[in-house]
């Protein structure tokens, strides 16, 4: 199973997306500048999770 972002909770930030050892996740302009993980590339190492300030992100 992928990282899933709660789109209503994500400020887009970006914390994710510079923890991300797999460079799994990008903020997407066409997701409303919020982070978006690419579920191909997700290893489920959970660092996202930890990164958020905001809990926004789950497995």
């Amino acid at each position: 199973m992928t990282a899933i972002v709660d789109k209503t909770q994500c400020i887009g930030c970006g914390e994710c997306v510079s923890n991300c050892p797999l460079d799994a996740i990008a903020l997407k302009d066409d997701q409303e500048g919020k982070a978006f993980v690419d579920p191909d590339t997700c290893g489920e190492c959970g660092e996202c999770i930890n990164a958020c300030p905001l809990e926004a992100i789950s497995l």
